[in-house]
C-alpha cells in the first residue's frame, strides 16, 4: 500500500508561477527578435522571451533540488498542458468570424500577426522545453547524489547548461525555420543559450536563498536515489 503523499505548503505556488512564466515567455516574447549594441561586441540579436524564459528553469532547479525529480516532472506536464490549451485557444479565436468594422478588422490582423504562428511556437516550445527541462532535472538530481548535497551552485549551473543546450538546439529551428533566415536562427539560438546560462549564474545567490528557505520551511531535502526517472508519468 502506497504511503499518503505529503502536503507541501509552497509547492502549489511555485507550480503556478512556473506555468505562468512558461506561458508568458513563449506567447508574448518568443516571436520578437530584439537587438542591443554591446561595447566591444557590437550588435547582438536575441529573442525577447529570453529575458523571462530562464525563470522557468530557475523554478525547475528549485523544484528538483527541494522536492525531487517527480515534483518537477509534474510541473513540466502542467506547463505542457497549459501551452497546448493556449495554442488551441489562439487558433480558435483567430478562426472565428470577425465582426464588421474597421477596428475589428485591424484587431483581427493584429491577432493573426501575433498569434497566427502560435501553434508552431507552442509545438516547438513544448517539444524543446519538454526535452530540455527533463534533461535539466535529471542532471541536477544525479549531481545532487554525486555531490552528496554539497556545492549547490555546481548542479544548478551545470544542469541548466545541459538542459538549455538541448532546449536551444530545438526551439528556434522548429519554431522559425522558413520564417527567419537560417543564419539569424543560428545567431539567436546561440545568443539564447549563452544568455540563459549566464542568467542562471547571476541568479545563483537568489537560488541559494530560496532553496534554503524552502528546505527549512517544508522540512524536506529530497535525494532521488530510488526515483523512476521516466518522463511519462505525473505521479509523485
Amino acid at each position: 500500500m502506497d504511503s499518503p503523499r505529503r502536503h507541501h505548503r509552497y509547492y502549489d505556488l511555485i507550480l503556478a508561477a512556473f506555468v505562468v512564466v512558461l506561458l508568458c515567455s513563449n506567447f508574448i516574447g518568443a516571436g520578437k527578435t530584439a537587438v542591443v549594441n554591446l561595447p566591444y561586441f557590437g550588435e547582438l540579436t536575441f529573442g525577447a522571451g529570453i529575458l523571462f524564459f530562464p525563470i522557468a528553469y530557475f523554478f525547475g532547479d528549485i523544484l528538483t533540488e527541494v522536492y525531487g525529480y517527480a515534483y518537477d516532472r509534474r510541473a513540466v506536464w502542467a506547463g505542457f498542458a497549459a501551452l497546448a490549451f493556449a495554442a488551441i485557444m489562439a487558433q480558435i479565436v483567430i478562426a472565428l468570424p470577425v465582426a464588421t468594422g474597421t477596428y475589428m478588422a485591424n484587431y483581427q490582423q493584429g491577432l493573426e500577426t501575433v498569434f497566427g504562428n502560435s501553434w508552431r511556437i507552442a509545438l516547438a516550445s513544448m517539444f524543446s522545453f519538454w526535452c530540455g527541462s527533463f534533461t535539466n532535472s535529471f542532471v541536477l538530481a544525479k549531481m545532487k547524489i554525486w555531490t552528496k548535497g554539497r556545492f549547490l551552485w555546481t548542479r544548478t549551473i551545470g544542469s541548466t547548461a545541459v538542459g538549455e543546450l538541448v532546449d536551444s538546439s530545438f526551439f528556434y529551428m522548429l519554431a522559425f525555420y522558413g520564417i527567419w533566415q537560417t543564419h539569424e536562427i543560428i545567431q539567436v539560438a546561440l545568443a539564447q543559450y549563452a544568455l540563459k546560462t549566464a542568467w542562471e549564474v547571476l541568479a545563483t545567490p537568489l537560488t541559494y536563498r530560496i532553496v534554503n528557505f524552502l528546505k527549512r520551511k517544508e522540512n524536506v531535502d529530497h535525494f532521488d536515489i530510488h526515483t523512476n526517472f521516466t518522463p511519462f508519468r505525473v505521479k509523485v
